[in-house]
């Protein structure tokens, strides 16, 4: 017979056990709720809006790519900052608009502003981003977490000093001239791929700094031309573009073998990423973000209209998905949406402080990726007052539906375009909507007067109309490195950090590729400085 002092004995012990369990449970939850999340910043170089699957290319395979884009939010008006790859970068550390922080292109000493087949004066560009600007790993560093750079820098020269990414927030720093690739190369003399090794030092990273919260910035050199992928995956494309595939013969030139190569050796990264973050338990801690420093090249951004170096669509135009299992619904958002806003949504998410005294131009994400109402844009600008290929001097602005582009050249002209009814900005509207392409004008150069925007309006005395071009090459989309062009520093303070970071793979082997570059997509085999 069971008495009630033999309940007592059993009983409280086991309530005290329950409490105590659910007491622990609630610990852990609160715990996680206030854990710091992880971020991995994946920025791809010339990647076009519509060069994976998730944006609709039906060509390429991008699983894991995909796979972020089911599990998260995918943004269908992602922008970014500016038409090419240095400007947007610096929008990126900087949380700030290109007349701000004065790096407007790619500096490349064979085309200053002035060269012969400039018909205006172009503004100066800075080539360093300033040391006084607070990058966004510094802010992420005072806030305790662990910072980490792979891949291409482009806003300071050399591999140390103030203003490369050691003097510029990042703890642990890795260039591909650290591996022992050459000058953008894609293979390394062993015949290792450069995705793979920057990808193999950012998973001994996460390893290393898996305990406490960290950022980890991988900016690699794919998809920018001349493509040189890896050999298996060109004869699978090379076979699937003599095959059938869906969307086979409606024009899209986006079943170039090669260039679909490149954008799949991506994808085997983010899944390798995936994994180890699976495998080490990180996953639910880990933010992921997926984008592009600008849009695509010529051949493969229709139907929008321009390519990198212009403010067309298709020049700023960029996929972008962010993933965090537990913290950010699925879906997707039509929402207007641009490189400068991931400065102060990551602030926001990982509870770290805004730079005193800093202007931040974007706007902050982190409630409409909690699933909160969305916040409000008002409008977005760009300023890209320089020569690159045969993009001219240009300014615009984005207010709801409506985008106006300003181009200075000839006195200067607006084109005025209805995004919502012409996607493609096929119908200029300037002189039908005449009131409201003179108010968004207005309303776009008192944004210019208010950030101190350079405005290229001096015609150039050495105009010649028969020059000839220089092709590849930063002026001509190509590229640049941040080792090469002239330093223009603005109002720098010299060695805000002063470290030149930990250098993983330093020491490597540093030699050109031995394989030869494969076709750009449009026939041209050509070296290029890096943009």
């Amino acid at each position: 017979m069971i008495t009630v002092t033999a309940i007592r004995r059993w009983w409280w012990p086991l309530l005290f056990l329950v409490v105590g369990a659910l007491a622990a449970e609630e610990r852990t939850a609160l715990a996680a709720e206030q854990r710091q999340p992880n971020v991995i910043l994946i920025l791809m170089d010339d990647m076009g809006w519509r060069d994976v699957g998730f944006m609709g290319n039906r060509f390429v395979d991008t699983p894991a790519i995909d796979a972020l884009a089911r599990g998260g939010l995918v943004f269908t008006q992602a922008y970014a900052s500016a038409p090419n790859c240095a400007p947007t970068r610096a929008c990126l550390m900087s949380g700030q608009v290109t007349p701000r922080h004065g790096v407007y292109t790619v500096v490349d000493p064979r085309q200053p502003p002035g060269s012969p087949w400039h018909k205006l004066r172009a503004a100066e560009s800075n080539s360093d981003l300033a040391t006084d600007v607070v990058t966004l790993p510094e802010a992420l560093a005072a806030a305790g977490y662990a910072t980490a750079f792979f891949g291409m820098w482009n806003l300071g020269r050399g591999r140390t000093g103030p203003t490369t990414p050691g003097g510029q927030g990042f703890e642990t720093v890795v260039f591909p001239e650290n591996l022992g690739f050459g000058k953008d190369a894609y293979h390394d003399d062993a015949g290792n791929y450069l995705s793979d090794r920057l990808t193999d030092e950012l998973l001994d990273f996460v390893e290393r700094e898996r305990d406490r919260p960290f950022f980890a910035y991988f900016a690699d050199h794919a998809v920018h031309a001349p493509y040189d992928p890896p050999t298996d995956l060109v004869a699978k494309y090379e076979g699937k573009y003599e095959g059938k595939y869906e969307g086979k013969g409606d024009g899209d030139r986006r079943d170039n073998a090669a260039y679909a190569a490149t954008i799949e050796g991506v994808d085997r990264n983010v899944a390798r990423i995936v994994a180890a973050l699976d495998r080490l338990a990180l996953r639910e801690e880990t933010l992921l973000v997926f984008t592009s420093d600008n849009g695509g090249t010529p051949q493969f951004t229709p139907p929008l209209r321009g390519s990198k170096g212009q403010l067309y669509e298709g020049g700023i135009r960029v996929p972008l998905v962010v993933s965090w299992p537990g913290h950010v619904s699925p879906g997707s958002t039509a929402i207007p949406v641009a490189t400068v806003d991931l400065y102060p949504t990551l602030l926001d998410l990982c509870r770290a402080a805004a730079p005193a005294g800093q202007p931040l131009d974007g706007m902050s994400l982190a409630g409409l990726l909690a699933g909160k109402e969305a916040p409000e844009r008002e409008r977005l600008f760009w300023h890209f007052p320089c020569y690159v290929g045969k993009a001219t001097p240009s300014s615009a602005v984005r207010e709801g539906d409506w985008k106006l582009v300003e181009f200075f050249e000839d006195g200067g002209h607006v084109e005025l375009f209805s995004l919502n009814d012409d996607p493609h900005e096929q119908n200029d509207l300037a002189a039908v909507e005449r009131q409201r392409a003179d108010a968004l004008t207005k309303t776009l150069h008192a944004w210019q007067a208010a950030t101190g925007a350079a405005i290229p309006n001096a015609a150039n005395p050495a105009y010649d109309p028969a020059a000839d071009r220089p092709r590849g090459g930063p002026g001509a989309g190509g590229g640049g490195d941040p080792q090469g062009g002239r330093q223009t520093q603005k109002g720098g303070k010299g060695g805000k950090r002063g470290g030149d970071g930990r250098q993983p793979g330093a020491g490597g082997r540093v030699g050109g590729a031995s394989r030869a570059p494969l076709p750009s997509g449009d026939g041209e085999r050509r070296p290029r400085p890096r943009q």
